[in-house]
């Protein structure tokens, strides 16, 4: 399956600084300017960039594709690159104006829920936090099972490896992550039990590339030839720490055409940006509930999907096929 999803462009327009915010209006679709005062309202807080080429992306290409179905329908505005101490701010000046706030990231999970307490008359959706976390009356939850994505870069990992031996590196010890890490080993060790899996790494930021080639170029020195990852920009680290040391990486979750980038032996797929636009299609038929969402290989259109670059031996896409089954007719649970 596949999404094409690095083919929109990455453009941006109508910025304008508010109270120390980058604020972001109308791009990829209407402004308030142009969709009259019955617009429904929806403000998105991306925490990182924009053009990470991972989960901040892919999550902004479901933003542009989304303002796009509903022009002159639904007015946008989103943020970016907001520091933690600022998420707050950035989510109360979104919900003193808009129907619908949406945050991305698990590291928003504490902000999102606090505002979303001072504002019930708000809609609100948390895309990418704690899978097992609640919703509020007025808060939607969006697994985009991340640990699904991982569990099956585990397996492909170990199928791929020639030394046995395999690594995990995350942006952040967030729930969400920590969680993706043991299924990255699940999903391994599920491929071939006798695999053997490095203690996971964090970096402590997503978006550090000098600091996961640190941490990649240490697995990669412990032994693992193939590493797992969930991280934005800090993923072009490990990519240099695997051409370095002659290792390789899978990547994601945007998938590139293979051969366009050295050291990858594949990517996972997770569509991130399908949960806006899920979100938003339901405030707009005026259907939208504060409810938890898994979406991934047992929602009704998968939205994680892995794609190995290279000649692989068919034994290795015939056991990557068997799990991915497991995993959609409920057999394997990754959350």
């Amino acid at each position: 399956m596949a999404y094409s999803l690095n083919t929109v462009p990455r453009t941006l327009a109508c910025t304008a600084v508010v109270g120390g915010l980058l604020l972001l209006t109308g791009c990829g679709g209407s402004s308030s300017a142009d969709t009259g005062d019955d617009a429904l309202k929806v403000g998105v807080l991306f925490p990182g960039s924009l053009s990470d080429d991972g989960f901040m992306e892919s999550a902004y290409l479901g933003y542009q594709r989304a303002a796009k179905q509903h022009d002159g329908k639904v007015s946008f505005s989103k943020v970016e690159q907001v520091a933690p101490a600022d998420y707050e701010q950035a989510l109360v000046r979104f919900a003193t104006t808009s129907d619908l706030v949406i945050s991305l990231g698990g590291q928003t999970d504490a902000a999102v829920r606090k505002v979303a307490a001072r504002f019930p008359k708000v809609k609100f959706a948390e895309i990418g936090g704690p899978a097992d976390g609640k919703p509020l009356a007025n808060l939607a939850l969006y697994d985009p099972q991340q640990a699904e994505g991982a569990y099956l870069a585990g397996a492909a990992s170990a199928l791929l490896s020639k030394k046995g031996t395999v690594a995990f590196v995350g942006g952040a010890e967030l729930p969400a992550i920590v969680n993706a890490a043991e299924e990255f080993e699940n999903g391994a060790k599920a491929a071939d039990p006798g695999v053997k899996v490095l203690t996971p790494q964090y970096v402590g930021d997503f978006n550090d590339a000098a600091k996961a080639k640190q941490s990649a170029l240490a697995d990669y020195g412990a032994g693992a030839d193939v590493l797992g990852q969930i991280l934005n920009l800090g993923h072009k680290g490990v990519a240099q720490a695997a051409a370095q040391s002659g290792g390789t990486l899978i990547g994601g979750p945007i998938a590139h055409d293979c051969g366009t980038e050295k050291g990858y032996a594949g990517y996972v797929e997770t569509d991130i940006g399908a949960e806006i636009e899920y979100s938003v299609d339901q405030l707009a038929a005026g259907s939208w509930k504060a409810e938890a969402v898994h979406f991934g290989l047992t929602f009704d259109t998968p939205h994680n999907d892995i794609v190995l670059c290279g000649t692989v031996d068919a034994s290795v896409t015939e056991k990557l096929d068997e799990l991915k089954a497991k995993i959609a007719d409920g057999r394997t649970v990754t959350r």
